[in-house]
């Protein structure tokens, strides 16, 4: 029997509309689609009529369902990856899942598409020649900061993300090693409250202190 294809397809970080036709196709020809939240994935799903068996794949359960995953596509089955939003595998529990297709050598194709770092990256204004991803720091407090003191001397740009809850303690944490160093905070990327606020990590951590941030955040530097 031949094994199936695992596809990893991105999908919108926020407006629905920025979806590839090859992705839409993708999803509508796959046999199960592996979802971060089903719930989320069922409203991209129903805005282009898409109707296939999901199945929850997140951090909590990635170990359990990836064994079933392989094993579907080891029948023969063909599998769309989605995350939450985004690239499957940034920041998400696909890179699991990837790992142990390449073990198993089953066929891998990617389907392109958006990714929040790209466009916080070109957003902000910084060099896009050379730079790293940091993903999400630690959200202890002494480990966040040990790490901020080390990129505090990375020649590349570096990109991180947080979330809403903790922005302000990044910010905070910024202030303090970062000093009046410039960069810049991008929320909401693509949905109807997009914002990118440029400046010093004490300039921004006053603003969104006076606010209830919300969304994901990309924070540049």
């Amino acid at each position: 029997m031949n094994k199936g294809t695992l596809y990893i397809v991105a999908t919108p970080i926020g407006n629905l509309e920025d979806i590839t036709l090859r992705a839409i196709r993708t999803l509508k020809e796959s046999d199960f689609i592996a979802a971060e939240d089903t719930r989320h994935t069922k409203i991209l799903l129903n805005k282009y009529g898409i109707e296939k068996p999901l199945i929850s794949y997140y951090s909590y359960n990635k170990i359990r369902k990836t064994d079933k995953i392989v094993g579907l596509l080891k029948e023969g089955k063909d599998i769309a990856l989605v995350s939450d939003s985004g690239t499957p595998g940034i920041s998400d529990p696909g890179e699991l899942l990837i790992k142990e297709a390449i073990k198993e050598s089953i066929n891998i194709i990617g389907i392109p598409g958006p990714t929040a770092l790209i466009a916080g990256l070109v957003l902000s204004g910084k060099p896009t020649a050379k730079f790293i991803f940091e993903g999400f720091l630690s959200n202890k407090s002494g480990r966040r900061q040990n790490r901020l003191r080390e990129l505090k001397c990375e020649k590349r740009t570096v990109i991180l993300y947080e979330s809403c809850h903790r922005i302000t303690k990044l910010l905070s944490d910024m202030k303090e090693i970062l000093g009046e160093r410039q960069i810049a905070v991008a929320r909401e990327i693509t949905k109807k409250f997009e914002e990118v606020k440029r400046g010093t990590p004490e300039e921004l951590f006053e603003y969104f202190s006076g606010t209830k941030p919300r969304g994901e955040f990309v924070v540049i530097f």
